[in-house]
Formats: C-alpha cells, structure tokens, sequence
C-alpha cells in the first residue's frame, strides 16, 4: 500500500466519523499545548498561526478568541467544513502529504494529534514544508502518542509511534531546532501518560 492509499483510508475513516469526533473531542483540555506553542512564539501578537489538521475546529476557535489570525488544514473534507462553520476561520482542505504551503508565513505551526498519521517514508518532506512555511525564528509545536518506532494500522487509521530521540533525529534532520518536550497528561506516572508533546523552533538565519 502506498503513502497515498494509507493517507486516503485514514482520512475517508474520518469523514465519516466526523460527528463523532467531534462530540467525543470538543471538552479534551489541550491548554498546555496551546500554551506551549504561544509561549515560544517570540514574535509580537498577534501572531499568525497554521493549526496543521485542525480536525473541527476546537482549538482554532481558541487561537482566535486569544486575537490571533488562525488558518486551519485538514485533509478532511467534512473537517474542514466543520472548522470552517465552528470556528469562522479560513481553513484549507490539503492532504499532508500534498501539502502547498506560503513560504516564511506563520509565526507558529500547532500540530496537535495530527502528524502521527504521516508514513515515516513520507515523514521529511511533510516536514520539510512545514520548516518552510514558518517564519524564521517561528516555531512548530507537535504532540503525538508515542511508542517504539513502530508503525501500522490501528483499526482503519494509520499511525506512527515515536519515542522522543528518534523524532528528535526527523525533526532535526528537517532543520528545526529543539525547545524543550514533555509527556501529557499531567502529573501522572509515564506509563500513563500516552502523548509525547515537543516545541521547535525554525532559527533565525
């Protein structure tokens, strides 16, 4: 099966369940995430932001209540027009693996639960443009279940388990610079805590 078969059954499984999801995510508290990524940024707000599969909108109506200008992607085409409705941002339909992005953009790049579907084959170049999408100095937050570098399908979705030094070893290959990485959630025991959080940033010159 190719990235782009695996990245299409993954994405048809979230059309369908769009609904859902979205019951089933609209109360998750990620504060901590966001307030990772905001709190990294050193550019003056407001800040420009790329929530990178924004799913239906949840935390792009939260940058927007905190005055800054939100654009969601999701590869979902029921997401994106859920996003779109919830949230009252703009949002681009784009698979991550076809990514077409501005370059030297946003300030930030808030991938939450999202780039763990992305093959590893196809793992540097997503990154790649992601790197070029930001502003120098801008800086990428990700947040995804970890595991022991194995990947495959769980149930109808496809994902990558990483534990932290082998994603420092794709991030650092795509030019990001690491910040700092904990586990979540919070203040529970590490075999408890499923999801590894990391902030980067794109240098300066």
């Amino acid at each position: 099966m190719t990235p782009d078969d695996i990245s299409h059954r993954t994405l048809e499984h979230y059309n369908l369940n769009a609904e859902s999801f979205f019951a089933g995510t609209i109360d998750h508290d990620v504060r901590q995430n966001i307030d990772a990524l905001l709190g990294a940024i050193e550019a003056p707000a407001p800040l420009t932001l790329l929530d990178l599969g924004c799913g239906p909108g949840r935390d792009l109506k939260t940058f927007t209540m905190l005055g800054h200008k939100a654009i969601g992607l999701d590869g979902s085409e029921r997401f994106a027009e859920m996003a779109r409705d919830y949230s009252g941002c703009e949002v681009w339909c784009q698979d991550f693996l076809h990514l077409d992005l501005p370059a030297d953009t946003f300030d930030g790049i808030y991938a939450n639960a999202s780039l763990f579907h992305v093959p590893s084959a196809a793992l540097p170049a997503v990154l790649a443009q992601l790197h070029g999408a930001l502003k120098p100095g801008g800086v990428l937050f990700s947040s995804n279940p970890r595991g022991d570098n194995q990947e495959g399908w769980n149930g109808p979705r496809y994902g990558s388990y990483y534990d932290y030094p082998a994603w420092e070893r794709y991030l650092s290959a795509a030019g990001f610079v690491a910040l700092h990485h904990y586990y979540r959630p919070p203040g529970l025991p590490r075999e408890q805590q499923p999801w590894l959080a990391s902030v980067w940033r794109k240098p300066k010159c």
